[in-house]
């Protein structure tokens, strides 16, 4: 049994905040039984690592919890977060800054390394 888990987010973006509390939840569910845990943010994704953006988005009407306080408590829980280089370049001016919780860069090619190593289990979102 694997207890390593890699999500790719990438469809989940600032403009559709609805779909990305369920990758983070999931984050925090794995965390809870121990597992390492990874998440790649892609695309245009990416922009949820800039310092200000996921502070002021909510995934519901009721507003009960920003995506920014989402991703503070999975760091907090012990997960990685790693920005995928290319989409940061496409995406991210060069004057903006990323959460504290951005843990470096990873591309495409690292996902797909964890994809291919059975002692990793993937989703994307």
């Amino acid at each position: 049994m694997t207890d390593r888990l890699a999500l790719l987010i990438w469809a989940a973006t600032p403009e559709h905040p609805e779909l990305c509390v369920t990758p983070l939840v999931h984050v925090l569910a794995a965390r809870a039984l121990d597992a390492e845990v990874e998440v790649h943010f892609a695309g245009p994704a990416v922009r949820w690592l800039v310092a200000g953006v996921a502070d002021n988005i909510y995934s519901t009407p009721e507003k009960v919890k920003s995506v920014g306080e989402f991703l503070r408590e999975a760091s907090a829980a012990g997960a990685a977060f790693y920005i995928c280089s290319m989409a940061r370049a496409a995406w991210i001016s060069d004057g903006e800054t990323l959460i504290p919780e951005c843990t470096g860069a990873a591309g495409a090619t690292a996902f797909v390394a964890r994809t291919l190593d059975p002692a990793w289990q993937t989703l994307v979102f």
